[in-house]
């Protein structure tokens, strides 16, 4: 929990430890930050109005480098505030005052279908596509992507075991002028299976398709 309201923070995890919740709090964004890198959570209960840096911008920094899931709790019930929370990556949003059983609920449903997420991406997917975080995982371990490569890659995630066309690859693409090269697919495709060969070298996973462009397989 990162939440600089000492008494707030202390009510709210001695209660949710009532319900086997274990709390650790960062009463400072920094800190909370720290600890992401130290430890393995399953949630983050985050603050806004925050010393140092808005809970705002402290959401894309977390989702810079994890998908766990975050519940913003803040006394801003601006409509701005929860659009642009969501928009960055947030899960969920509780304007306070709430009733601390809400909180356990949400918590729970969040986890729970987190979880089941999970098992099913693990058992039918070698790559697990977060489009709201704009993160791709491949076995379990996130890509380092251009904006350009994420697109790239994202789509033929989404069009698996199905040729995709140059073209439609060129022009779906949110990051790639639409006056760019088709060659330009080619190279931007070369760097995403050099990124997929560091983690798995041994077989390929994006093959060209004669006269179409490529397609994604998970059978090597």
């Amino acid at each position: 929990m990162i939440e600089d309201d000492y008494e707030i923070s202390q009510i709210l995890t001695e209660y949710l430890n009532k319900f086997d919740i274990t709390v650790i709090a960062a009463e400072e964004p920094y800190m909370g930050l720290s600890l992401l890198t130290q430890h393995t959570f399953d949630l983050i209960i985050l603050d806004l109005t925050l010393p140092g840096i808005d809970g705002l911008e402290v959401i894309p920094k977390i989702r810079a480098n994890s998908t766990i899931p975050i519940i913003v709790s803040s006394a801003r019930d601006d409509i701005t505030d929860k659009v642009i929370a969501m928009e960055r990556g947030a899960d969920d949003y509780m304007p306070k005052p709430y009733d601390p059983r809400e909180l356990v609920t949400r918590i729970k449903t969040i986890l729970r279908r987190t979880q089941n997420t999970q098992n099913e991406q693990k058992n039918s997917s070698l790559f697990e596509l977060n489009t709201n975080a704009r993160h791709i995982l491949f076995k379990d371990r996130l890509l380092e992507l251009t904006a350009a490569e994420f697109d790239i890659l994202s789509i033929l995630i989404q069009y698996k075991n199905s040729a995709v066309s140059r073209e439609q690859l060129l022009y779906d693409a949110k990051h790639i002028d639409d006056n760019s090269s088709i060659k330009n697919i080619d190279v931007i495709i070369s760097r995403i299976r050099h990124k997929l060969s560091l983690i798995d070298n041994e077989q390929s996973y994006i093959r060209p398709v004669r006269g179409i462009g490529y397609l994604l397989t998970e059978n090597g």
